[in-house]
């Protein structure tokens, strides 16, 4: 089969949940002998060249990159706030040599499936309707308009007031381009029920994002117990919000109960105001990590206190494949389908939160069934080849229909 995924950000390196998402499908569908392209944006904040991809994967994938500035910036807002009905989010995506070079590459080759990865891209369907007869499948990566509904809960006067008009305006461009796609593709069944409920009328499969087992490794050699850490980008919203509320109401208890414990932050983009909030007694922020995958080996326990964001958080998937003992909210752990108390512990208050990690702590017993199982949890539900092979068979069914 011959693929094209289209992508508003470079998916090398993979450093956040989205440009994850996209390279191990692609991967996916390389290891299963399917021909793939990617035509990315290479954007401001995800700005890749063609020589800084790794001569195995780009031997693997046919990259095409696509310069888009896509930068944020308050004028710009300010713009389109007044005189757009468009969401800021999904202007900027919107661009002429992309269009171009899109209608270059479908000129130069034909394709079975046109994969969008977010709903950023489905400004283009029209476009695709056009010059190509391929299967174009939506792969809704979460529901962007429930992303700032939740952060504008938690925000206060006139950003409060610009987050309802922008989510506002993100459900119509959602609702919009309901069913203009030939197929659906959810990360999450969560999530694809709820487009339903929204509309879809279009055929759906359930896609999880997979993990390729042979690169999550656990080990405790060199393991710190008990500690406690988060890892992630700290340029997302919801993350920092989710920081934030954790350190100013759950800390001080923790703290308080536990004041040997070491509470480790990474990520990468940490804006300055941030790290200013992140110095309190006992956290130590690291910033961005060389190795992520050795870091989270070398720590206790993963803290998820998101309250807002939507689609499938990979840092808990990846967490699990290596065997972390995790707390999370139930927004954190949506579209995962864990257990709590069995394969990981779910926390929403500051005193749950407290009580997840005095438990984890005290009873080892428990600490090591929970990392025991979650391990096995990821290989059962999340294998990588498993999922791609069953999003194949989809998409031949709907082609031969």
């Amino acid at each position: 089969m011959r693929i094209l995924q289209l992508t508003n950000k470079a998916p090398w390196p993979p450093t956040d949940g989205g440009t994850i998402a996209t390279l191990t499908l692609s991967k996916g569908f390389f290891l299963l002998g399917h021909q793939v392209s990617i035509l990315a944006m290479s954007t401001e904040k995800h700005h890749t060249r063609l020589d800084e991809i790794p001569e195995h994967l780009a031997a693997q994938i046919d990259f095409h990159l696509v310069e888009v500035p896509a930068k944020i910036n308050y004028r710009d807002a300010l713009s389109n706030l007044l005189f757009s009905n468009l969401p800021y989010l999904a202007s900027r995506f919107i661009n002429e040599d992309y269009s171009e070079a899109l209608i270059k590459l479908l000129g130069e080759k034909e394709y079975d499936v046109i994969q969008l990865e977010g709903l950023y891209l489905c400004p283009y369907i029209p476009l695709l309707r056009r010059h190509s007869k391929a299967l174009i499948a939506y792969r809704a990566h979460n529901i962007e308009h429930e992303i700032w509904d939740r952060s504008k809960q938690m925000a206060v006067g006139f950003k409060r007031l610009y987050l309802s008009l922008l989510t506002r305006r993100l459900r119509k461009f959602e609702l919009d381009y309901l069913n203009s796609y030939d197929v659906l593709v959810s990360i999450t069944e969560r999530d694809g029920q709820m487009l339903d409920r929204l509309g879809n009328t279009k055929p759906r499969i359930t896609s999880q994002t997979g993990i390729d087992l042979s690169t999550l490794v656990p080990t405790a050699k060199d393991l710190e117990f008990p500690s406690l850490f988060h890892i992630g980008s700290l340029e997302w919203g919801p993350n920092q919000e989710g920081l934030l509320w954790f350190l100013r109401e759950c800390w001080p208890l923790i703290h308080a109960a536990y004041p040997e414990l070491t509470f480790y932050i990474a990520g990468r983009n940490a804006p300055a105001w941030l790290e200013t909030k992140l110095k309190m007694d006992g956290v130590a922020f690291l910033g961005e990590i060389e190795d992520a995958y050795k870091f989270m080996n070398s720590k206790a326990i993963m803290m998820v206190p998101l309250r807002s964001g939507s689609g499938m958080r990979i840092k808990i998937v990846e967490g699990m494949a290596l065997g972390k003992a995790i707390v999370s909210t139930n927004i954190g752990v949506e579209g995962i389908a864990a257990t709590d108390r069995k394969n990981i512990l779910i926390a929403n208050e500051p005193g749950e939160f407290l009580q997840a990690i005095a438990a984890l702590i005290e009873n080892k017993e428990l600490y090591r069934s929970v990392c025991k199982n979650a391990v096995e949890f990821i290989r059962e539900k999340f294998d990588n080849l498993a999922i791609v092979s069953s999003l194949i068979d989809f998409y031949n069914r709907q082609i031969n229909d």
